[in-house]
């Protein structure tokens, strides 16, 4: 099973996996760990990434970047109208005040969503996953703006489904950087939180939050952001005060060329990086930028950084808003940790130390935080991987409020279910008295800064309400939910119905469903007072039960409070109810008690109908068959390239090849006949043959390969046969050496029987035959004419004959009859007189053999010495 993190920026992709060694960053097909965020589509095949950016010169009408932006906004926004600048394709207004990318695609003006256009990146994404771990990625987690909203969040689902993926989260950027820095640290404390805010300037936002560690957890306080200050903003800069530059000394208006644009937008970005790292003046120079005029300017980083400094005001602000939403003073943060491109800019460093009167820490990859921490999150949601214990409780930026209109009235009422920087996932359940249908409707709160004009989140539609048995309004309960990628929807609504009450034990006084106001222990739901519009409300909050937050630090992902348990689990413990009451309601007396009477309730589910922006189920379902088409498309394309640069590759090769180590083994006739063919060929395919199926290429190199493939057999076999022969030979003489000693008697095979060594002598003199035979009828041939026998023939020859005869030759010997053992011998006295030296062995009772010395040997006393333990015998 996959364990990707994907950190999709403005510019620029990084791909993390998870392996048994660790977080890993992979790298594209061209060995590079950054894959650009560009799409182009050329009339049949799209080129992603690397090859994007690399088309977009030539390309320009139909190259897309810096889409990320566009997901999940109306035409009509602002914002569009200001991306519109930067982008050279053509935006347009799709129904419902969508945004339209116009690309020209196989031959047809084609209106793609920057949803679909998102999908195809993060389908390039995969590619490059599923080739570096060389399996199939299904489960991923995507990283998002910690500002994105409602609408923006579900448009990236939108496009993460289209792509085929399984996102188990949306990752806000900042929490993904803070886990990437939290879950290493070995010295986090247990009881007073480190706070540690961290700063993330990209391509084109800026994004701050404020965290505290505890060992095994992290917790957003607050996140703070400006979703149009990025290191972009610095670049235009750039090239706006060369093109007035320019426009004088080179008399070029490099404005009204989008070509010459972006080669200059591109060289301003190197100048920049240049510049933070020298403080001399750096020049640029561009070659036939214009008019194939050449072009060169000098810039210096201090007017580099008087020219941004309204920008870097901007980033001030965003860093007092942290504090002041967060709730921290200065000296209450710890670390500042920094990550992004932009923050390598000096002035950008000393603006965030002037701001926190620290030294900013640099501990993370700049470039590679936040794909590491989407990784380690898909990782602990994995049910493959086993991480070290970490809680991420992150939280919502914005207010998030319900209207409704009042039963009785034509006002509305209006609740706020969660507050700014309110923590998720989190469900909230709500109580309505009602005796009919009715909506709700999801929003921001008014006034509140939102990087989109619109608010609207969703309308929620609570359906098959009706009275109760006497007439009047219904309590209906609606469980709200902000799940774990930080999108809001109603989960359920239930209809809470009483049922004739039943007895039981006074002594058994529980409190139930229907007991009026009481707040039910235990639960952490308080019936609120029924306000003006005869609405309820009972909802989950921090401070209502501390239970909650225990239980949020073992399980933050889904984590719910009694009181937001399943309604299958609710109505389950109400029929359990129901039977402990049916037992109970008979009136008897227990223990002396006498019984009282017991309200019931019964759950009934009630239908949800959602209106929520973005992609029905039947969109959602065509724009992913429209991208497996395209992909299909892609994968015949490049099957189809592959064919052609085949038969391309394989004419220049023989060319060259038929005048020089081929020429001796073909005949002139049939070298200037092949050699037409080729020319001929190649003509076809910058003419006829420049766009035609993968099958006519096949056919066509299998036509030219009819020719020149007998042509490099003989090469090929000129080159193997000489040494085949002589591997045949030796096999031959190395037999006929072995007959000879077998000849003379020799021990080793004189075990053989004479039937069988006459079989080997007749296998090497047939095979002595057939190679002397095969030898002159080869020597005859010319080096043009097809070999008499080819190497691969001569060799299975020579296996034969070493089959045959070695199964012979290695025959091993027959092992000798055990013979028995002979009689021990008595004991032999030493003579006396003689002078003589005798050994004599003799049996003791352990069966050891004991070695006695000779007299001439040392020894003292004549002591007899035993042998090893190794001599013992049975």
């Amino acid at each position: 099973m996959s364990v990707v993190g994907f950190d999709v920026g403005n510019e620029s992709c990084y791909i993390a996996v998870a392996r048994g060694g660790g977080i890993e960053t992979i790298a594209n097909e061209f060995s590079d760990r950054c894959t650009p965020s560009v799409v182009s589509l050329g009339e049949s095949l799209r080129s992603i990434g690397v090859e994007g950016k690399n088309q977009m010169i030539f390309n320009l009408k139909n190259t897309v970047s810096q889409f990320k932006r566009l997901i999940g906004r109306k035409f009509s926004d602002p914002v569009v109208e200001d991306e519109k600048k930067r982008l050279p394709c053509q935006l347009v207004e799709r129904q419902g005040d969508c945004i339209g990318v116009k690309l020209h695609y196989q031959g047809n003006e084609e209106v793609f969503s920057p949803e679909q256009i998102m999908a195809m990146l993060l389908t390039k994404l995969k590619t490059i996953s599923e080739k570096e771990l060389s399996t199939k990625v299904t489960d991923c987690v995507v990283s998002v703006p910690c500002y994105y909203t409602d609408r923006q969040r579900r448009a990236m689902l939108d496009s993460v489904s289209m792509a085929g993926l399984n996102c188990l989260r949306l990752m806000n950027d900042t929490t993904a950087v803070a886990l990437a820095y939290g879950i290493y640290k070995q010295d986090l404390p247990t009881d007073k939180p480190r706070n540690v805010v961290f700063v993330d300037m990209g391509h084109s936002s800026v994004q701050v939050s404020a965290c505290a560690f505890l060992k095994g957890q992290l917790k957003v306080l607050a996140t703070a952001a400006d979703p149009n200050l990025g290191g972009r903003n610095f670049d235009e800069l750039l090239k706006d005060h060369f093109v007035e530059e320019f426009k004088t000394k080179y008399r070029l208006d490099v404005s009204t060329n989008a070509k010459a644009g972006i080669r200059l937008l591109r060289e301003c970005e190197k100048l920049k990086k240049l510049m933070s790292a020298n403080s001399q003046e750096i020049p640029l120079n561009i070659e036939c930028l214009m008019d194939d005029k050449d072009v060169a300017g000098r810039f210096k980083r201090t007017d580099f950084e008087e020219k941004i400094s309204s920008y870097l005001q901007g980033l001030e602000v965003t860093l007092k808003s942290l504090m002041e939403k967060s709730g921290l003073k200065m000296a209450d943060v710890e670390a500042i940790e920094i990550v992004g491109g932009s923050t390598r800019i000096p002035a950008v460093k000393d603006v965030i130390k002037a701001i926190f009167d620290k030294d900013v820490s640099t501990t993370l990859n700049a470039d590679e935080a936040v794909a590491r921490g989407c990784a380690l999150q898909c990782a602990m949601l994995s049910p493959t991987f086993r991480v070290r214990d970490f809680v991420v409780n992150d939280v919502t930026p914005y207010p998030v409020v319900l209207t409704w209109k009042s039963q009785n009235t034509e006002d509305e009422g209006e609740m706020e279910v969660f507050a700014p920087n309110h923590a998720f996932p989190f469900s909230k359940m709500l109580t309505f008295y009602r005796k009919e249908p009715f909506d709700l409707e999801a929003s921001y709160a008014k006034n509140t800064k939102l990087p989109l004009k619109d608010g609207f989140i969703g309308r929620f539609s609570i359906k098959d309400v009706v009275p109760n048995k006497e007439g009047e309004s219904s309590k209906i309960k609606v469980k709200v939910r902000l799940d774990i990628h930080g999108v809001l929807n109603v989960v359920n609504a239930s209809l809470v119905e009483k049922l004739p009450p039943a007895t039981e034990p006074e002594a058994e006084s529980m409190e139930v469903e229907g007991q009026g106001e009481k707040t039910k222990e235990g639960t952490g739901e308080a019936a609120a007072p029924e306000n003006a519009q005869g609405t309820q409300e009972s909802n989950e909050s921090n401070e209502s039960s501390e239970s909650q937050d225990k239980e949020a630090t073992i399980e933050p992902m889904d984590t719910e409070t009694s009181e937001t348990k399943d309604p299958k689990d609710g109505d389950s413990s109400n029929k359990e109810d129901e039977g402990k009451d049916a037992k109970d309601s008979k009136g008897k007396k227990e223990n002396g008690v006498p019984a009282k009477k017991k309200n019931q309730v019964k759950t009934v589910e009630l239908r949800v109908e959602t209106e929520v922006p973005g992609l029905t189920k039947s969109q959602l379902q065509d724009a992913i068959e429209k991208e497996c088409q395209m992909v299909l498309q892609d994968k015949l394309e490049k099957e189809k390239g592959f064919a052609k640069n085949a038969v391309e590759s394989y004419v220049y090769d023989m060319r060259g090849k038929l005048y020089d180590q081929l020429q001796k083994y073909i005949t002139d006739e049939a070298r200037e006949k092949f050699s037409e063919l080729l020319s001929v060929t190649e003509d076809w395919l910058y003419e006829e043959g420049e766009n035609q199926s993968k099958k006519v290429y096949h056919d066509k190199l299998a036509e030219l390969k009819k020719l020149g493939d007998p042509v490099e057999k003989r090469l090929s076999e000129a080159t193997k046969r000489p040494a085949a022969f002589d591997e045949l030979g030796k096999s031959i003489q190395q037999i006929r050496k072995i007959l000879e000693l077998y000849a003379q008697k020799d021990e080793k095979y004189d075990h053989i029987e004479a039937e069988e060594m006459k079989k080997v002598e007749d296998a090497v003199a047939d095979k002595d035959k057939w190679f002397q035979e095969k030898w002159s009828a080869q020597n005859s041939l010319a080096s043009h004419q097809d070999p008499a026998v080819y190497a691969s023939v001569i060799l299975s020859e020579k296996k034969l004959l070493e089959d045959t005869c070695y199964t012979i030759l290695n025959k091993p010997k027959p092992k000798p009859k055990a013979e028995p053992p002979p009689p021990p011998k008595e004991e032999e006295k030493k003579e006396e007189g003689t002078g003589e030296s005798t050994t004599e062995e003799k049996m003791d009772q352990e069966g050891e053999i004991v070695e006695k010395p000779s007299e001439d040997q040392d020894q003292e006393g004549g002591e007899e010495t035993k042998p090893d333990a190794d001599m013992e015998i049975d």
